[in-house]
């Protein structure tokens, strides 16, 4: 699966693109501090059959933050815009941003996927599949199958239906397996895994890097 160290990493290269003219070292510890918090559902894991992945993993989140983010910074009494200002505004939606697309989306397209709609459903789902264009099949896309029940005859929808929290389990350090094993635990603390995941880290860590040289940070930020 995607290491934390990947997340940040694709988090730093959306912060240096997006944060802007707003662009400091509280900044990115906001940023980062935001990417990273889905891992704290590793740790409910103890006491939550299937709670990573699920818990903070879940597309309901972001769903449910961005309307209230917008009314948030939008009305009148906003107390991100009265309190930080624009600074804050731009801050917050980087952040939502980046949980969304540089950690939870990330995880959908790995192992077992992400508790999608979770608490509303309790369904494992994995983005996977090809899209690409055939001199003779024409466009094909294999991420949503649709086929026929030869029995009903109705539509079938396969978009990467899994198990549930209960049936899933995803490997991490804090729980490397469902059920505890005898003996000493090998806990495994991922930096990268394959070759894609060293590639994104070590962009990442040259955007930093270059940003840096092309506007120093603040010293009294």
């Amino acid at each position: 699966m995607p290491s934390s160290v990947v997340h940040a990493a694709l988090a730093l290269l959306l912060a240096v693109g997006l944060l802007g003219r707003y662009y400091d070292r509280r900044a990115l510890v906001v940023v980062l501090a935001i990417v990273l918090l889905p891992e704290v559902d590793t740790a409910i894991g103890w006491v939550m059959a299937g709670a990573h992945r699920t818990v903070l993993h879940t597309m309901m989140l972001s769903v449910v933050a961005t309307p209230l983010l917008y009314w948030e910074t939008t009305r009148d009494g906003s107390i991100i815009r009265g309190r930080w200002g624009e600074r804050g505004v731009r801050i917050a939606w980087v952040g939502l941003f980046v949980h969304t697309f540089a950690h939870v989306a990330l995880d959908w397209s790995h192992l077992a996927g992400i508790n999608v709609f979770w608490p509303f459903t309790d369904r494992f789902y994995t983005l996977d599949g090809e899209l690409y264009l055939s001199a003779t099949e024409g466009f094909v896309q294999t991420f949503v199958e649709i086929s026929r029940n030869p029995e009903t005859g109705s539509s079938v929808i396969d978009a990467g239906r899994g198990g549930t929290r209960v049936e899933t389990h995803v490997s991490n350090p804090a729980q490397p397996s469902p059920d505890p094993e005898p003996g000493p635990v090998d806990r495994r603390f991922p930096i990268a895994v394959g070759g894609w995941q060293l590639y994104v880290v070590l962009t990442g860590a040259f955007a930093l890097a270059a940003k840096r040289l092309q506007t120093p940070l603040s010293r009294e930020e």
